[in-house]
């Protein structure tokens, strides 16, 4: 595809699969927005009010424009580390570059969408963030797959940067398709007083997501926050983790998942804090929901104090929807599927996340459409 500063050249079916994750075309709802279908990114345009604030490109177009970007490139992500790792170092398509600028607070959300058109692609990506010292921005990345390419794998290596006293809230969305193997590694590096938000949801069928991303509070009273919701239907294999490394005095990580299993589904749940500071502070929490016998769900939490002084706690609990709440709820005139749908929904709360309130709307409209379907 040829690239374009002009959404109207985008293909109205990429357009209308990007709507329902969340992209917003709206330069009054958005500070950025960049599309990278396939291997090539298409349009990357930041609203005028941001500019001289926020920068956003390819990160093939920030390599070249920046030689310094090898300070941050394959830093924290090994490119050895696994073979999609080194698929990826090998021969990567692109990806985003996302930098918000010191002390710069950008009022509505930096948004980017990776999408695949084509069957049997592997799509590979290298994204960078860096929230420079003193910054605060909300990101919002959906990966979706059009209907057409029904089967496809997507690798993708983030590296993120929060520096001193930045704030960075990253929300991810997967839509892919019930046969398409995903493969993110991930990881971030918090500086002091830094604060990094993770927010990952994943709500349609996908056949395989394997996805374990490391955060390091390296600051003093740096933060990191991974909030989850995993929505498992039709055989997905969902095996998701995050790790936090409390290195910093007074550094503290908190991980919140909520994971739904039903039509045979496999999801395992991995947590681990390692706190490796005398004053670091970490709770792990994992609330699960089986909703048939065809399906399971694994809990793995872990946590590892390396210095006297350490706190770090953990709770975990799977279970089923009562059904004493269900029979309550149907003599209110509603229907077995309809007190599904209404307690799905309300277990997968976005409130969890952090976000800002239109951008929570947003969202809370995609969980909504997947409950239905339940």
């Amino acid at each position: 595809m040829v690239k374009t500063n002009e959404l109207t050249r985008i293909p109205h079916t990429i357009l209308e699969e990007a709507y329902k994750t969340g992209i917003d075309t709206s330069e009054d709802n958005r500070s950025g927005t960049l599309f990278h279908v396939d291997q090539s990114t298409i349009y990357s345009k930041i609203n005028e009010l941001f500019k001289g604030k926020i920068e956003l490109m390819d990160t093939y177009d920030a390599l070249h424009k920046y030689p310094w970007i090898d300070n941050y490139w394959w830093k924290l992500v090994d490119k050895e580390k696994d073979e999609f790792t080194r698929n990826v170092s090998k021969n990567f398509s692109g990806g985003y570059f996302m930098r918000i600028l010191p002390n710069v607070e950008v009022t509505v959300p930096l948004q980017s969408c990776l999408m695949i058109t084509e069957r049997d692609l592997e799509q590979r990506v290298h994204n960078i963030i860096i929230a420079e010292e003193g910054s605060k921005a909300h990101i919002i990345t959906s990966c979706i797959q059009h209907p057409v390419a029904d089967q496809a794998s997507h690798l993708g290596v983030s590296e993120i940067y929060v520096k001193k006293g930045a704030m960075l809230n990253f929300t991810m969305i997967h839509s892919w398709g019930e046969k398409t193997l995903v493969r993110p590694r991930s990881a971030a590096l918090i500086e002091d007083q830094g604060t990094f938000v993770s927010n990952y949801i994943c709500l349609k069928p996908v056949r395989d997501v394997q996805m374990y991303p490391v955060a390091i509070c390296n600051g003093r009273d740096s933060k990191v926050s991974f909030n989850s919701i995993l929505y498992g239907h039709k055989n997905s294999v969902l095996d998701i983790g995050s790790k936090a490394v409390l290195n910093g005095a007074d550094s503290k990580a908190e991980m919140i998942t909520r994971a739904i299993a039903r039509e045979g589904a496999t999801m395992i749940v991995k947590g681990m804090i390692d706190g490796s500071n005398s004053n670091c502070k970490g709770h792990l929490e994992c609330r699960g929901l089986i909703l048939d016998d065809e399906s399971f769900i694994h809990s793995v939490p872990e946590l590892i104090a390396r210095k006297k002084g350490t706190e770090i706690t953990h709770e975990a609990a799977i279970g089923k929807i009562s059904e004493k709440e269900i029979v309550y709820l149907m003599t209110r005139n509603l229907s077995r599927g309809e007190v599904v749908s209404m307690i799905v929904r309300g277990f997968m709360d976005v409130g969890i996340m952090g976000l800002p309130k239109a951008l929570k709307e947003e969202v809370n409209h995609i969980v909504d459409l997947a409950a239905e379907g339940s």
